[in-house]
């Protein structure tokens, strides 16, 4: 793990307020005083920043049963209600993982453990997510292929997988895509106004019966289930077999003699 990850990890702030600490020499890695970025760091060895001991925290995944009316940022970073209000003080720092606006609610996955965050916000690992959307009036289900086919909206060109009807104004929205505000864009352009949006899966996690601003730490191995490994930018397929390159000397043997 690199070092800057590791002391933001442990709750020193954000990675570039790390690299700072770095820069600054107020880290030391058994006994030396180390000023390079990319220095890497495990279990087995003795960090101190200013003189004091860091230990390695442990990896947190949980999941948030997000409230309208907070918002998916950095507490530091507005004077409103964020997610961190309804997370524990002494938890080590944690990011979200698919964003939610102010307005919508649902499941939201916090951890600390930063390559699982990259894993699941890659694009290809095409993590499914569905939405239960409420519509201020009945929707055109003949309207539902414009949805699929895709629309342009300001974030860029805006698709859903899949579209199931619920009730006359609900629906159920599933995506793989991860633009802002995509949903309510993309039914404002067809000329509705989504009146409530909730998300209650993410991948094979569910949000089930959480109450609002509730969260619960996952077991590993409930992430090992939800969230099996897969690396992060590669093709699941196999390499094709490449064919052995002709032997000269082969050939040559088998030329007849003049």
């Amino acid at each position: 793990m690199r070092l800057n990850q590791f002391l933001a990890r442990a709750g020193f702030g954000s990675r570039r307020a790390c690299e700072a600490l770095i820069l600054e020499g107020a880290v030391t890695i058994n006994g030396h005083r180390l000023r390079a970025l990319a220095t890497q760091v495990d279990e087995q060895d003795n960090v101190l920043v200013h003189g004091k001991p860091v230990k390695m925290p442990l990896t947190l995944v949980a999941v948030l049963h997000k409230p309208p009316g907070y918002l998916c940022t950095s507490p530091d970073s507005t004077s409103e209600r964020t997610i961190y209000d309804l997370l524990p003080a002494n938890w080590p720092r944690v990011v979200y993982v698919g964003r939610l606006d102010k307005d919508s609610e649902g499941l939201l996955v916090i951890t600390n453990d930063g390559n699982l965050a990259q894993r699941l916000t890659h694009p290809s690992h095409k993590l499914r997510k569905t939405y239960i959307v409420t519509l201020d009036k009945e929707f055109d289900f003949a309207l539902a292929p414009k949805l699929k086919k895709g629309i342009s909206i300001e974030e860029g060109f805006a698709r859903v997988d899949d579209v199931f009807r619920v009730g006359p104004r609900t629906l159920k929205v599933v995506l793989t895509q991860g633009l802002k505000r995509q949903i309510r864009e993309m039914f404002f352009k067809l000329g509705y106004e989504v009146r409530r949006l909730v998300r209650i899966q993410i991948g094979e996690l569910t949000l089930d019966k959480m109450p609002a601003g509730q969260h619960r730490v996952l077991t590993q191995q409930e992430v090992k289930r939800y969230f099996p490994t897969k690396p992060v930018g590669r093709s699941s397929k196999p390499a094709p077999k490449r064919k052995p390159a002709p032997n000269p000397l082969v050939k040559a043997k088998e030329q007849p003699h003049g």
